[in-house]
């Protein structure tokens, strides 16, 4: 025990399962998501769902759901965490969990598309034609225009509800180099203040007609780079592993983060999560899996999610032996993404964070969090590396 009388841990791992929202928050009315519910509309879509790992932990005593009754004696302690920030986007829900409040929201073309002035810039600095320039779902964009993009080799570029500026070409004939290097000259462009989107994304893809476009795993984010000092830079600072796989090295663009893994797939991401926790490190493994939300939430696919969480489970259940009386394990969500929604967009919606050690000698169901920055106030306190600008400290809760 430290001082404070609470346990300090040597290793955390926080796990983001992405876009997995836990129900309507106080303010989703505001964003047009009063009634939404990723993880209770997923449950009621499927005839079965299984998830053995997250029950024992106790995250359906915190939310009812159906298939997955509450138990008894559970070996976790679980709250709703709500957002401070004005959006419900990827970056800010990331941000925020690290201790960075935004006020604004980041801008959006998603009704108009960009502006000509822009479009013709990226044409004239890329040497590619543009077609597409509009808010479209990845795989629809590909069907309305990706053999005509291997005819002509114009760029597809198009966006969401999201602030995203995103360029889909083939790997095979446009180059993934060559989709980088366009994406750069685009990411150049909109850090103007009129087009300052919060993410350029490259999005490749394979195969030769519209039945047969895959994207790949060589997706590539170029975000912004945060507002300020995260709790990334204090734990980096003050010497101690920052190791990110998944987006999170995209998201935060290199700050505070000491090593990085690209990931295929959210198993992929989850492998990879096994194989850190067998090294020896002392710091922080901060992992998105990113399936939940573009495979299943935007493409309003709610059996495919549910099959995502099973395998999830799954791949958290052989993560669990790895896990020493001195490591914390925090599972949560960025935002929500209820696949049983309007839109393809994100919701604004509550999220868990569901917490763990074999050391635990309680459980049970905390207050709910008025801001996703208290996961991030929780990491730094453990590891003394700073004080967050927003935030308050869980562990004294943690017995």
């Amino acid at each position: 025990m430290t001082k404070n009388n609470y346990k300090k841990y040597r290793r955390i791992f926080t796990i983001v399962v992405d876009s997995w929202g836990f129900g309507s928050a106080p303010d989703s009315a505001a964003y047009g998501d009063d009634g939404a519910d990723t993880a209770g509309h997923i449950a009621a879509a499927v005839d079965k769902l299984q998830l053995p790992a997250m029950q024992k932990m106790g995250a359906f005593n915190l939310k009812h759901i159906r298939h997955v009754p509450p138990v008894r004696n559970t070996t976790g302690y679980c709250l709703k965490m709500r957002e401070a920030s004005n959006s419900k986007d990827t970056m800010t829900g990331h941000w925020e969990m690290m201790g960075l409040y935004i006020p604004e929201k980041f801008i959006t073309f998603t009704d108009t598309g960009f502006p000509p002035e822009l479009i013709a810039e990226l044409e004239e600095k890329t040497g590619h034609k543009v077609i597409g320039n509009k808010a479209a779902s990845g795989t629809e964009i590909l069907e309305e225009l990706g053999e005509r993009h291997l005819k002509t080799g114009e760029m597809i570029v198009y966006t969401s509800a999201d602030s995203v500026l995103q360029i889909a070409a083939s790997e095979e004939t446009f180059g993934l180099d060559e989709l980088l290097r366009c994406c750069d000259i685009a990411r150049e462009i909109t850090m103007k203040p009129e087009w300052k989107v919060g993410r350029v994304i490259a999005r490749p893809f394979v195969g030769k007609t519209k039945d047969t476009f895959t994207r790949t795993a060589n997706r590539h984010d170029l975000a912004l780079k945060p507002t300020g000092r995260t709790v990334l830079n204090d734990l980096k600072d003050s010497g101690y592993d920052v190791i990110a796989i998944g987006k999170i090295n995209d998201i935060f663009v290199g700050e505070g983060i000491t090593e990085y893994m690209h990931s295929k797939s959210s198993v992929n991401g989850m492998e990879q999560t096994i194989e850190t926790a067998q090294r020896d490190f002392c710091g922080l493994c901060f992992v998105n899996l990113v399936d939940f939300d573009a495979k299943w939430g935007h493409r309003r696919n709610p059996e495919g999610y549910a099959r995502e969480l099973e395998l999830f489970d799954d791949k958290l259940t052989e993560l669990l032996p790895y896990l020493k009386d001195d490591d914390l394990l925090m599972i949560t969500a960025d935002h929500g993404n209820d696949p049983t929604w309007t839109g393809s967009d994100h919701t604004r919606e509550l999220v868990p964070l569901i917490m763990y050690t074999p050391s635990f000698k309680g459980s049970g169901i905390l207050r709910e969090s008025d801001t996703f920055a208290d996961l991030g106030a929780t990491i730094d306190d453990n590891f003394n590396a700073g004080t967050p600008a927003n935030g308050t400290t869980l562990l004294h809760y943690l017995i």
